[in-house]
């Protein structure tokens, strides 16, 4: 097994490399990060089994390269050889976090760390991935990142290093339609997909264009409305008609309303575990 470990302090990575090394002597730390940022590049560097990710990091959040690192696998091409592929990681966080946090994590999709790392609690982190790392040998499944359970982790956790988001989630969105300017309620959206510039707003009537990311949309909208199946794309949960797979066995979502069909991820396929 291999792992990498990412936060600020240095102290702590030493720490937590020490402790890690008692109660599981033969996982491989790969690298060590000091930042958010260079967790989601060794990560993609690495390809590790796991990540331990400080939630509290300057630059970029534990929460925020959690993300990206969910998204990584679908940065492998798709006629990549069954043996070189990489499913994701398990990631673990690294937190000296108030209690609600701490409920969050018990809902069991990822694992965590309080800071400083306890040998008992760490040993019992440690069984939990490897029962786990052992199940998704045996069954293929995606690794906890790549889910909805996950995503709405990521979103109570943002939330909660930035209070205030939930209170000025978008209601409308001013898009540019033609020539003109229009104000489109966030309901009315089946879809939003983003290039490199811009951000495609379909509804069942037009189509918009705005300047704003995937990933600012992603925390300024309500996580349980809209839901994210592919790194480019977000789908209002009311719109989804059915999910259905095409002869490259990729999953496709219907959108109710509109005969477009939406793919969606290696990354996100747990959404629809059923399919």
């Amino acid at each position: 097994m291999r792992a990498v470990i990412a936060d600020d302090e240095r102290l702590m990575r030493e720490q937590l490399r020490a402790r890690l090394s008692e109660v599981w002597p033969e996982l491989q730390i790969v690298a060590e990060a000091k930042n958010g940022i260079e967790a989601v590049e060794l990560t993609r560097q690495h390809r590790p089994d796991i990540v331990f990710l400080d939630i509290r990091m300057p630059g970029m959040t534990g929460v925020e390269a959690a993300r990206q690192i969910a998204q990584l696998p679908d940065e492998l091409p798709d006629e990549a050889e069954e043996d070189d592929s990489w499913p994701g990681c398990e990631i673990v966080f690294i937190t000296a976090y108030d209690q609600y946090a701490v409920e969050a994590f018990e809902q069991g999709v990822v694992d965590y760390v309080l800071k400083p790392a306890e040998r008992e609690r760490l040993q019992l982190t440690v069984e939990r991935i490897r029962k786990r790392l052992a199940l998704r040998e045996t069954t293929h499944e995606p690794p906890p990142s790549a889910g909805a359970d996950m995503q709405q982790l990521l979103h109570k956790l943002a939330h909660q290093l930035n209070p205030g988001a939930a209170a000025h989630r978008l209601k409308w969105i001013q898009a540019t339609v033609g020539q003109s300017i229009q104000m489109i309620p966030v309901d009315d959206v089946l879809f939003f997909i983003s290039d490199e510039k811009y951000t495609r707003v379909q509804t069942a009537t037009l189509e918009a264009l705005i300047r704003k990311p995937i990933k600012e949309l992603i925390d300024e909208l309500d996580p349980e409305a809209f839901w994210q199946i592919h790194r480019s794309t977000l789908i209002n949960t009311r719109a989804i008609a059915g999910v259905s797979r095409d002869m490259r066995g990729r999953q496709l979502v219907s959108v109710k309303g509109h005969p477009e069909k939406l793919e969606v991820s290696r990354s996100f396929t747990g959404l629809f575990k059923g399919m």
